[in-house]
């Protein structure tokens, strides 16, 4: 039987490039990077390279790059970190409701403990109005908060126009970067953000690294505590062959950058126009501004759970959405955000492409999915209407 993995938005495989490149540190070139003798500034050598790497794909410099164990670390640290180090100018945050959770929990975790949290709404295309920020934002709002692209549906945020208009205003502007760096130009300087959040295994690298992009001169307090690693801002010994994964995967990344995504794109459209030609199908994002290999649809009639089990058995990887979130029956913030009704909003997958994604594997989508859906409405047969 055929597969197809349709997941790359969960994760990706490790490219073997960046396993052959990891493979040495942790044999010959195994020391700590903190030490002093040679084992330790061998190991040193490959974080620094790392460092300047990741720095490079999004126009940072290297002094400005702190690793973590992922994206999700680097989320908290942006908004606990911001929170603390900000809270005797205010207590107020600006964000939106479809932001992923590794922003949303710390939110919720400091309006416990005082700080009030504006969460904007959005459109039926899941973007928020930069003119809906700046009106939400107050004398005493230390941080605003705006992710990139949006890790469900897709769509790609108006970081830019709101950073610049956030940064004039003396703010700290942060954005979850996690699943467009290094698929698609990522520029610090040209979005205006103070604090960019990133993560290695959506980009083919190894899971359990990531970081955090802090500008010189931005205010965040360090949330773990414990040795001086990463200059001061993040104790613990580093994982020196993730973070050399990581590095190598953002390479590699940047070198094929506007091939890939102009291939992955042409892939997605084909696929988005083939299943918008079943009965009762909705396109979820934006129709333009959204991630290349990104396709949300939902089909009336039907349930996510039951969709993604037909494609499973029939060797097709999917999700309904955020992989972190997959164990939850509750509709997905991000649909309900959007307007989606719970009876069309159940019937929800995400497919999202990727490095070894073939035109072969389209087709194979496109001659699998109309089947299931078909299959799953046979008992009955629903029309819902979409407002």
């Amino acid at each position: 039987m055929r597969t197809v993995y349709a997941d790359y938005g969960a994760t990706t495989p490790v490219d073997p490039r960046v396993v052959e490149a990891m493979l040495p540190y942790f044999t010959d070139r195994f020391g700590n990077a903190s030490s002093v003798h040679q084992f330790g500034q061998d190991a040193r050598e490959g974080v620094d390279r790392a460092r300047a790497t990741v720095a490079g794909v999004v126009g940072a410099r290297p002094q400005e790059i702190v690793f973590t164990s992922g994206a999700t670390e680097a989320d908290n640290f942006a908004v606990l970190g911001a929170a603390y180090a900000n809270e005797d100018r205010g207590r107020h945050i600006v964000t939106t409701s479809v932001e992923h959770h590794a922003v949303l929990e710390p939110c919720r975790f400091l309006e416990a403990r005082g700080f009030e949290v504006t969460y904007l709404p959005v459109d039926r295309a899941g973007m928020v109005g930069p003119d809906d920020v700046l009106a939400a934002l107050r004398k005493d709002t230390i941080l605003v908060s705006v992710m990139h692209a949006n890790n469900e549906i897709g769509t790609l945020e108006p970081v830019a126009e709101v950073g610049r208009a956030v940064r004039e205003r003396g703010i700290l502007m942060h954005t979850d970067a996690t699943q467009s760096v290094g698929l698609l130009p990522v520029n610090v300087d040209d979005l205006s953000v103070d604090v960019l959040s990133m993560s290695a295994h959506k980009r083919y690298g190894p899971k359990g690294v990531g970081a955090l992009y802090v500008r010189k001169g931005a205010r965040l307090t360090r949330i773990q505590h414990g040795g001086s690693h990463e200059r001061n801002r993040r104790a613990g010994t580093e994982a020196v062959p993730l973070i050399v994964g990581f590095g190598k995967a953002m390479e590699l990344a940047s070198d094929h950058m506007d091939g890939e995504a102009a291939r992955l794109r042409a892939l997605r459209d084909r696929l988005r126009a083939g299943l918008a030609g079943i009965d009762g199908a909705h396109d979820n994002g934006h129709p333009e501004r959204r991630l290349p290999g990104n396709v949300n649809v939902s089909f009336e009639g039907t349930d996510s759970e039951s969709l993604l089990m037909a494609l499973d058995f029939q060797g097709v990887a999917a999700s309904s959405g955020s992989a972190c979130t997959s164990g939850s029956l509750e509709p997905s913030h991000v649909l309900t955000a959007i307007g989606l009704p719970p009876e069309i909003a159940a019937g929800t997958i995400r497919l999202t492409l990727g490095r070894w994604t073939t035109e072969e594997d389209v087709d194979y989508l496109l001659d699998v999915i109309p089947q299931i859906v078909a299959d799953l409405r046979a008992p009955a047969t629903t029309s819902v209407t979409v407002r």
